[in-house]
């Protein structure tokens, strides 16, 4: 299958010092989800900025829809949709303006625009508010209409940064139904970045995890989870266990990777539930009092931790913004001349 999109070795470095990406390499398969995976400040954007000509990387290469996007930024831009986390919409204008304004800016015109706009409006439910002030929309219905607006000039790339964040979670439940579906009528190829676990899980049928500017780990959140053998068993503990956790533990049979965050305790066991009883003595013959214990099948928060040692809440917990984005697109070392950025915000509606 050719690829829509093909990261090789993208290394952004940011005033500071501030390494974005470290050698960022990844493939997208036409016609397919993929999303990428990390905390905030992984690099996920900064990726996208690259990859949709905002930025410029110190070194690598990027070719989208069989584009190189240094040598051929203009060809680029014509072929893809950005949705960026903050909402583009201009609530002065209705719904339909903002849509009719959009495919303006890609050269579009008359009954073919007018027909483009009244598909997107009743594919995103927004045909009953297409007059009103999109100021007076819902937060769900302003995301909507952010993704209609990316759709305008039939990308054959589809870029959704962070596109559910700050929703509810019943809309952002109806959010993935859109997207899905989306992927499955237009053959178009997407690509998302998400620190949702279950988002991942749910849309992406190939994911790159993002740590630290790196890729970690990639393959299909199915093929992630299953090179994760067994169970995982996750024990609270009263107090801070210490070394004697370890020592514990190490005496259990088939109880393997143990991590000890504080008070969390955390292993893998191939057969979790029977594992629990030896687990529970050998906690208490080491006088580790527990507070509590579950056992659960393999998520993408395992995967996260077997590559990165430290469980996904901890990294959102731990980082800064360490890819620059709290700069604004174009204001970090590197990026893209005011020149080229100013025709990018022209033809992507200032995405």
């Amino acid at each position: 299958m050719n690829a829509a999109i093909e990261a090789d070795g993208l290394i952004k470095t940011y005033p500071g010092d501030v390494r974005a990406l470290d050698g960022v390499s990844f493939s997208v398969p036409a016609g397919t989800i993929f999303g990428l995976l990390g905390p905030n400040g992984a690099g996920k954007s900064t990726t996208v900025k690259i990859l949709t000509t905002l930025s410029r990387a110190d070194a690598g290469s990027a070719r989208v829809a069989g584009l190189d996007v240094l040598r051929e930024p203009g060809a680029v831009r014509a072929a893809i949709g950005v949705v960026g986390q903050k909402n583009a919409v201009d609530g002065a204008a209705t719904g339909r303006e903002n849509l009719l304004l959009q495919g303006r800016l890609f050269g579009l015109s008359g009954r073919a625009l007018r027909s483009r706009v009244d598909d997107l409006l009743e594919r995103f439910g927004l045909a009953d508010a297409a007059d009103r002030f999109a100021n007076g929309y819902s937060g769900g219905m302003k995301r909507r209409l952010d993704v209609a607006l990316g759709l305008v000039a039939r990308p054959q790339v589809l870029f959704l940064d962070e596109p559910t964040t700050g929703l509810d979670p019943e809309v952002r439940v109806a959010m993935w139904d859109e997207i899905s579906q989306l992927a499955r009528e237009e053959g178009l190829t997407i690509l998302l970045t998400t620190h949702y676990l279950e988002e991942a899980d749910q849309l992406a049928s190939q994911l790159a995890i993002v740590d630290r500017g790196r890729i970690v780990a990639e393959g299909s959140p199915e093929q992630l989870k299953a090179e994760l053998r067994g169970d995982a068993i996750n024990v609270e503990l009263d107090a801070d266990g210490g070394q004697s956790v370890h020592a514990a533990l190490a005496r259990v049979d088939g109880v393997r990777e143990v991590q000890l965050e504080g008070r969390m305790l955390r292993a893998r066991a191939d057969q979790g539930a029977r594992a629990v009883p030896a687990v529970l003595a050998a906690l208490e013959t080491e006088g580790v009092s527990v507070a509590a214990v579950t056992v659960a099948r393999a998520s993408l928060d395992d995967v996260y931790l077997r590559h990165t040692g430290r469980t996904f809440e901890a990294a959102e917990a731990g980082h800064g913004d360490r890819n620059g984005d709290g700069r604004g697109a174009g204001n970090g070392a590197g990026d893209a001349p005011a020149e080229e950025l100013s025709k990018t915000a022209t033809t992507t509606g200032s995405r």
